[in-house]
């Protein structure tokens, strides 16, 4: 991630995503394919081959992959054994064909060991200046990058990131993957098929729009989500308000003063990692600065999945079920 379900409601929210749930691959020609060039973080990037060795890091970019039909074009995947159970989704043909290549993030080593010729990764989703692993570092090793659109850096600090809107930048991703691999028509699919479902969703949203809180980790200060990362518009299509909309970061830390003046109706747990999201429940709970807010008096706590708040597929869906605990919550 940035830092350290339902079968049939997943189906239902990716109808036409994946093998798992019946959907056919769309065929591409890649040996009559010649230089596809896209804009990718604002840059136009030409790629003069279809990939066939692509390596991804993380779990909602990897299934980015799946849900296009590519996995007989991955070399593997990177990402850490707490992202929920993988067992249980429409994508488990691709976990299940595609070599998982590391519990760690991805390194310069994992890449040129399976020989990779494009790693689909994000700026904290595996892209780090610290490590120096980087799309200008593996370019010096003749490996072409894909930077996730939600992570793009926009330039107003260092490091902070979004350049569009949660979903836009899903489509654009969409997009550009379906342009490079010669899957538009299935891109497209996908696209249409999730904007009729959030528009659905978004129909139904309560008359008074709930503040929420996304709760991610941190107990001296939360990381939490600004307006550019997936949970600000899943929580705005789902019918309520981000308090923390006006951050322009996309996953980025905050102060409690800050969630206290701002009184969120709801909290939603991002759940992964050591920490369950019953602990971090019971944290919320317990915290003596929260003890006025009004979603810990009322115990109004929601959890989901980290991979349903970071760019992936599975963004409708969590906008279908968040939906309907606001309305239920509303009434």
């Amino acid at each position: 991630m940035r830092k350290p379900l339902a079968a049939a409601a997943l189906c239902l929210a990716t109808t036409l995503t994946a093998s798992g749930c019946g959907a056919k691959v769309e065929s591409s020609d890649a040996s009559k394919s010649t230089a596809v060039t896209i804009t990718n973080c604002g840059r136009k990037v030409t790629y003069p081959k279809v990939p066939d060795r692509v390596v991804t890091n993380d779990v909602g970019i990897t299934e980015l992959m799946f849900a296009l039909g590519l996995e007989k074009r991955m070399a593997g995947f990177a990402m850490p054994d707490d992202k929920g159970d993988l067992t249980d989704v429409p994508w488990k043909k691709g976990y299940d064909e595609v070599k998982w290549l590391s519990k760690e993030q991805l390194t310069k080593e994992n890449v040129l060991a399976a020989h990779a010729d494009l790693v689909f990764a994000g700026w904290n989703y595996g892209f780090r200046e610290d490590s120096g692993f980087t799309p200008d570092a593996l370019k010096k090793l003749g490996v072409p990058s894909y930077v996730l659109t939600e992570s793009c850096h926009n330039g107003r600090t260092e490091t902070s990131r979004g350049i569009m809107p949660p979903l836009q930048a899903l489509y654009t991703d969409l997009t550009n993957l379906g342009k490079l691999f010669g899957v538009e028509r299935r891109a497209a699919t996908l696209i249409a098929g999730f904007k009729k479902q959030i528009a659905a969703v978004h129909a139904k949203a309560p008359a008074k729009s709930p503040k929420v809180f996304l709760y991610d980790s941190g107990q001296d200060a939360p990381f939490t989500s600004g307006r550019y990362a997936a949970p600000d518009q899943i929580i705005s299509e789902a019918g309520g308000t981000n308090v923390m909309h006006d951050v322009d970061d996309s996953w980025t830390t905050v102060g409690w003063e800050s969630v206290v003046k701002r009184d969120p109706d709801v909290i939603v747990i991002c759940d992964y990692g050591d920490v369950s999201a019953e602990q971090k429940k019971k944290f919320l709970l317990s915290y003596a600065p929260l003890r006025n807010v009004s979603a810990v008096k009322h115990k109004r706590i929601f959890v989901l999945d980290y991979v349903d708040l970071v760019e992936s597929p599975r963004n409708p869906s969590a906008i279908a079920r968040l939906g309907a605990y606001l309305r239920a919550v509303s009434e």
